[in-house]
């Protein structure tokens, strides 16, 4: 029986709709093919349109006209936080089976219209938490499965987003300010805690998190600084400087044209004269003490689940490298898994330490750690149905309650909170 190749709409041709999961999407010609787009910019509906090899007559710039009908078997939403309960709930109207960036929302009474929509639409839905199909952290499943570190009691969390990082999504960047974004818990995190859930093996009883923003804001601004960083004394000197993040940093290495950041901040192909008109008026050319964000740049969350796990998670933007390192603390060993030391050391009590290289379970070329390729070969057996989808809305739902009740602590000063209440 010839093989069925699955029709793709793709609604957000941005980072994750279009660089990431869009290209993966279109190189699978023997199982997807994309027959539809929408963004709100022409110019990458010009890019993706002749990329993709989808017609004029099937892109368009409202998401309105292109939501008026069923126009693919799936629906692949990747617009901004804010847009995607809107967007799924007019996709499940519609009859499609959805792929959805996360995190879905921040309300837990939109969580449970997601799935109200879902089961009177009766079609399947997948949720972007990819590190759920990247090797690495899949084998520390895996090793947790075949009981090497005994019964699982603690696990130590660290989500280094990284300085730059942080400048470019969480102060320069769409992820930036509360009006347009989910809290950090969820837009940063939502992964994070999609792990520690999955890793327990247990919904989650109760939370507690402090945190705020310490750091990105005008009173630490140096003397002197400017508005913008071209117009800055020490454009050269500052550790966040754009010319330097952007500029320099691109001439020095040079880039493919869908090299991130750099494809975030102006459209391929990526040239010097871009790059400069774009740190001149753009967003990403501002400094980041004078920037309109408001997010945290630090948080710390504590679990409770009902097994008995409990769990710590830490976020900062206050390291050099980015990476998870989650550490994992057994009543017969333990095991670190640490994506900036490239390994995963397993440690059993009154035995050699063993470490694994992580490269050689990372697909190269890829995002997160082979997850962005991970999910689209997922995804196609999912909808054909060969295999239930290990992110699929219900699954979502118990991590994206953990990270609402987080941020409710957090903004009650780190009361403890029941997750289900």
């Amino acid at each position: 029986m010839e093989k069925k190749i699955f029709t793709v709409a793709i609604l957000g041709l941005g980072g994750r709709g279009a660089d990431a999961y869009g290209w993966l999407i279109h190189k699978a010609k023997d199982r997807f093919k994309i027959v539809s787009l929408c963004d709100l910019k022409p110019e990458r509906i010009e890019m993706f349109s002749q990329a993709f090899d989808v017609p004029k007559e099937n892109c368009f710039l409202d998401d309105e006209e292109f939501l008026r009908e069923k126009r693919a078997d799936l629906l692949l939403i990747a617009t901004p936080d804010t847009e995607h309960v809107r967007h799924a709930l007019q996709g499940f109207a519609l009859g499609y089976d959805l792929m959805v960036e996360k995190p879905l929302t921040e309300h837990e009474d939109e969580c449970l219209q997601l799935l109200d929509a879902q089961k009177k639409a009766g079609t399947k839905a997948l949720v972007c938490h990819v590190l759920r199909y990247a090797p690495a952290f899949m084998k520390m499943a895996e090793l947790l499965d075949q009981g090497k570190i005994g019964q699982l009691v603690l696990i130590s969390a660290l989500e280094r987003v990284s300085a730059s990082h942080q400048a470019h999504s969480y102060v320069r960047g769409n992820w930036r300010n509360r009006k347009v974004a989910a809290p950090m818990i969820l837009a940063k995190c939502c992964h994070d805690l999609d792990l520690l859930q999955f890793y327990a093996k247990s919904k989650c009883k109760t939370v507690s998190s402090v945190g705020d923003l310490a750091y990105f804001k005008s009173e630490n601004a140096p003397e002197g600084a400017a508005k913008r960083c071209l117009d800055c004394p020490h454009q050269d000197s500052c550790p966040y400087s754009a010319k330097t993040q952007y500029l320099t940093n691109w001439k020095k290495g040079g880039c493919p044209e869908d090299c991130w950041p750099y494809n975030v901040v102006v459209n391929a192909p990526i040239t010097e004269e871009k790059l400069l008109a774009a740190l001149r008026d753009g967003d990403y050319g501002r400094c980041v003490y004078y920037s309109d964000n408001d997010v945290v740049d630090h948080q710390i969350t504590e679990l409770v689940f009902e097994n008995g796990v409990k769990a710590v998670l830490t976020m900062t933007a206050f390291t050099a490298t980015g990476g998870r390192r989650i550490h994992f603390h057994g009543t017969l060993g333990d095991m670190v898994l640490d994506e900036d030391a490239g390994s995963i050391v397993l440690h059993q009590y009154g035995k050699d330490r063993e470490i694994m290289p992580i490269a050689d379970l990372m697909e190269k070329g890829y995002g997160h750690g082979g997850g962005d390729n991970g999910i689209v070969n997922a995804l196609y057996e999912i909808l054909s149905g060969d295999a239930t989808a290990a992110t699929s809305l219900e699954a979502s739902v118990e991590s994206h309650l953990m990270g609402i009740r987080a941020e409710e602590s957090r903004l009650q000063g780190g009361k403890m909170l029941n997750v289900h209440q």
